[in-house]
């Protein structure tokens, strides 16, 4: 129903004059209580509709096309999903309607108002989010009480209708192509495929089927016995009339005559069809040619038959057994050995047989190896002892074979021992000689060794294996070379074994790995071993220790090479070595070398920190300007200002005289502030300014003095640590590190060692007026294991020490000079990231407890630490500290 208008709606109620007398003295209530009780029963006439509405998915409206006013239903603005604050217009309507029915929806629109005649159609709503909905729209034409045009009408929602009709129209149309194909199936099967009533009168019978016996339908339902080969037909009928009766399901093999009078062998199996009540209605059956497989199974069988003929003949033991290791066959020579017949060997137990035939000593082990191989499907062997019926026990190399279906499965064992005693009796001879050879070699205090061909590793004697401190099994690894030898001549000793190939004796130097871990130089002997036939079988290896010979030789070029060394890399304005990390140093001062930017050097001390600076501003366009270093730590705090900035005269007590600063005497150069961690706050702040704006005043001054420097920074502390603690201003830290560069420490760059050794030795020995040719190899050793806690400092303090005491032409060095447990008595450090985190709560509940928990204002915990408040909540928050164990009365 088309919603009323308010007006409609107040004229449409009953008044107190409206409402008869007779009903008001019946009730025997006033006029207002009857009005009451009739605008209840509307309205939940009202509230009944819109529910039937809501639940048939139909919604009501009005139109009146001469004002465009329409009136919707709460059901209609659920349909077309729009919220009840919306004004219905037409426009709003075909807003919703899909583009492909929006013209014809238009045109039915325009036609009603035109005409004035009913309406009646369905169309699509393409909604919001996507989805397409079905609508149907009824609409009758009225007329208004001034006699105008308007509609009333519902419109209902049948997207569901809809979509189940195109799914039965599917579905059917399916069906219908379903059995269109399962016809053309039928006809079209290699397999004959034949119906029959409950009698067994056939009914039915597919193209393939009737092509094949050359009869028609009518021919077949008169009887079908006749095609049955003679020797098949009793037999058949018999079955076939059985299986009428108890109704189960028939399968047979048979011949069946086809239409050229010849016999094929057919598999024909029929099942029944039953009713509800268990009745048998139909029977439906199948013919599949299987004339190939019977011709097949019967050349298998003449084949079987053949090949047991032949097993008996081959002069080896041959048996079948089944999965789990039964024994169901063996060949002649096989039961000639033990006496038994094939009744003897299928009447037992294979556990039996093997105890009663197979040597006392052997029984465990065979009977284990023959379950192991019948529980897997991999072929396996072993070697037993079996007593031939004569009492004698021979070597028998026994190998099991699995067959295997089409799935996988192990169907059958085939079983096969080959006589092996004399072989056995040879190879024991044969070990015998091999004990009393390796007992001889093992004698002999020199390493001795045999390859095959190919140079593999087939023994090594008792002095090579306590050497090397490994097995035999060890020894012959593939990859055990490469753990032994020295791996700066692996590859080299690789390339070199390709000597075998020619045949030829040949020698190698190399150092190979002792079982204590020291490697010591070797020389191996090669020699071939040939056949009769001239066919190399092994090669036999011999070793000389030239340890003492090849440390001679590599001292003198050692010294030799650190020499040449040394005059190489030492330019670089005394920053000595080779090893990645410097490298890596070194390329980070070329590239900034030319630039202004401030460089921050950090390291430990004594890494060179200064020369790398020095380096920086050799390099740079300022070098032919001053370089001024100044060390931060070295001037007391209450100088350090006057001695940077400088100061006029009478700045302070004691300033006779004008003094130029640092910075002043730097300009145009460059300045080096070395251990800038050091700087006191009221430092760091005028640094900072310097930075900034390259502009300082005098101490005592209030002009600012404008000066062109480069800073270049170095410290051996943690800045960012020192940062955390409020000790070093981040903005400061972040001015000077715009070009960080790390000096590894000496421990990091052990290959650089000799080279620093070598060149401080040339400068102390050409200073003090000695000549240092060689440095003593156990010298060389025991710098390079040395972690070196003063870093290069310390190593050339300890080598100024040697040349000093030095007296011959070969540097040595006291290991007591060295201490060693230096870095050992360290306490252990906190990972960087913990060390702070620990460091920063413990400033943080110190400021807490001094100001008793409060955070904010002028003596609050923010304030002290130079922190906004809100930043100080943060990190409490972070780091879950308790604010309310501080708050004391």
């Amino acid at each position: 129903m088309p919603k009323r208008t308010p007006a409609e709606d107040r004229r449409s109620r009953p008044t107190e004059s409206a409402i008869p007398d007779e009903t008001i003295r019946s009730t025997g209530l006033s006029a207002a209580s009857v009005l009451a009780a009739h605008l209840r029963a509307e309205q939940r006439s009202e509230a009944y509709l819109a529910e039937a509405q809501r639940l048939s998915h139909t919604g009501s409206f009005g139109w009146k096309p001469s004002t465009g006013e329409i009136i919707w239903s709460d059901e209609t603005f659920r349909i077309f999903q729009y919220d009840r604050a919306t004004a219905p217009t037409v426009e709003r309507v075909l807003q919703r309607v899909h583009p492909e029915d929006r013209a014809r929806v238009q045109e039915t629109i325009d036609r009603a108002a035109q005409t004035g005649k009913d309406v009646d159609f369905e169309h699509r709503l393409l909604m919001p989010d996507g989805s397409v909905r079905h609508v149907h729209v009824v609409a009758r034409a009225l007329s208004d009480e001034s006699g105008g045009l308007e509609f009333a009408g519902a419109v209902m929602d049948v997207t569901e209708h809809q979509e189940a009709r195109a799914a039965l129209e599917g579905a059917l149309g399916e069906v219908k192509k379903s059995e269109r194909q399962l016809q053309l199936v039928v006809d079209t099967i290699p397999t004959m495929v034949w119906g029959a009533r409950p009698d067994g009168e056939i009914d039915l019978c597919n193209r393939p089927l009737l092509e094949y016996v050359g009869e028609t339908l009518e021919d077949l339902r008169r009887g079908y016995s006749h095609l049955l080969h003679p020797e098949d037909v009793t037999e058949v009928m018999d079955k076939w009339n059985a299986v009428l009766t108890t109704r189960k399901p028939f399968e047979s093999e048979h011949r069946v005559r086809g239409a050229d009078g010849v016999y094929r062998w057919m598999l024909v199996r029929a099942a029944p069809l039953p009713d509800a009540q268990g009745n048998i209605v139909r029977w439906y059956g199948a013919s599949t040619d299987i004339e190939d497989r019977k011709r097949a199974e019967e050349k298998v069988s003449r084949q079987q038959r053949e090949l047991r003929q032949i097993l008996d003949l081959v002069p080896h033991h041959i048996a079948v057994a089944v999965p789990d290791g039964t024994l169901v066959y063996g060949n002649h020579v096989f039961l000639d050995y033990y006496g038994l017949t094939t009744e003897d060997l299928q009447d037992s137990e294979t556990a039996e047989l093997a105890r009663r035939f197979t040597h006392p000593d052997d029984i465990e082990p065979f009977l284990a190896a023959w379950q192991r191989g019948s529980a897997g499907t991999a072929p396996w062997e072993t070697e037993v002892r079996f007593r031939r019926r004569d009492g004698d026990y021979r070597w028998l190399l026994v190998r099991g074979t699995p067959l295997r279906d089409d799935g996988g499965r192990t169907v059958r064992w085939y079983i096969t021992g080959t006589d092996i005693d004399d072989r056995k009796k040879a190879e024991e001879r044969i070990r015998q000689d091999e004990r009393e050879l390796r007992h001889l070699v093992d004698s002999v205090p020199q390493h001795i060794i045999i390859l095959d061909a190919d140079g593999r590793r087939l023994y090594g004697n008792r002095a090579t294996l306590d050497y090397f401190g490994c097995t035999v099994e060890e020894f012959r690894a593939p990859d055990f070379l490469r753990t032994v030898c020295h791996l700066d001549h692996f590859e080299k000793l690789q390339s070199d074994r390709q000597q075998f190939s020619r045949g030829e004796p040949f020698e190698l130097e190399t150092r190979v790995r002792s079982k204590d871990g020291t490697y010591r130089w070797f020389l191996f002997h090669y020699r071939p071993f040939r056949e009769e036939d001239g066919r190399i079988a092994r090669w036999y290896v011999t070793t000389t220790d030239i340890e003492d010979r090849k440390r001679t030789e590599e001292l003198q070029r050692e010294n030799l090479a650190l020499r040449e060394e040394v005059e190489r890399v030492s330019m670089f304005d005394e920053i000595v070595g080779t090893s990645p990390p410097l490298r890596a140093v070194l390329a980070s001062v070329s590239r900034v070398a030319p630039t202004d930017s401030t460089v921050l050097i950090t390291g430990e001390t004594g890494t060179g920190k200064e020369l790398v600076a020095r380096a920086i501003h050799k390099r740079s366009s300022r070098s032919s300007r001053p370089f001024v270093s100044v060390n931060c730590a070295a001037i007391p705090p209450t100088l350090i200002t006057s001695e940077l900035f400088g100061h006029e005269k009478g700045a302070f007590t004691g300033a006779l005289t004008r003094r130029l600063g640092r910075f002043e005497l730097a300009d145009g150069g460059t300045i080096f502030l070395d251990e800038i961690g050091d700087l006191p706050p009221e430092t760091q702040l005028t640094l900072l300014r310097v930075l900034q704006e390259r502009e300082f005043e005098r101490l005592g001054s209030t002009r600012p003095i404008k000066v062109d420097v480069r800073v270049i920074a170095a410290t051996n502390r943690d800045l960012k640590a020192t940062m955390a603690s409020g000790a070093f201003r981040a903005d400061l830290f972040y001015r000077l590190s715009v070009f960080p560069i790390e000096m590894p420490p000496l421990r990091e760059r052990t290959t650089d060692i000799p080279l620093l050794v070598a060149y401080f030795a040339d400068r102390y020995a050409s200073n003090a007026g000695k000549t240092i040719r060689h440095v003593d190899k156990r010298t060389l050793d025991l710098v390079r294991s040395y972690r070196w806690p003063g870093n290069v400092r310390e190593l050339q303090n300890v080598i100024e020490r040697a040349v000093i005491v030095c007296e011959t032409d070969t540097l040595v060095v006291d290991e007591n000079w060295l201490s060693m447990e230096t870095l050992a008595t360290q306490p252990p450090v906190l990972p960087l990231g913990d060390a702070l985190v620990t460091r920063e709560r413990e400033m943080i509940e110190a400021a807490l407890a001094e100001t008793r928990g409060k955070v904010a204002g002028r003596s609050g915990a923010a304030a002290r630490l130079g922190l906004p408040p809100s930043t100080l909540e943060s990190k409490i928050r972070a780091l879950k500290i308790s604010k309310d164990q501080y708050k004391r009365p």
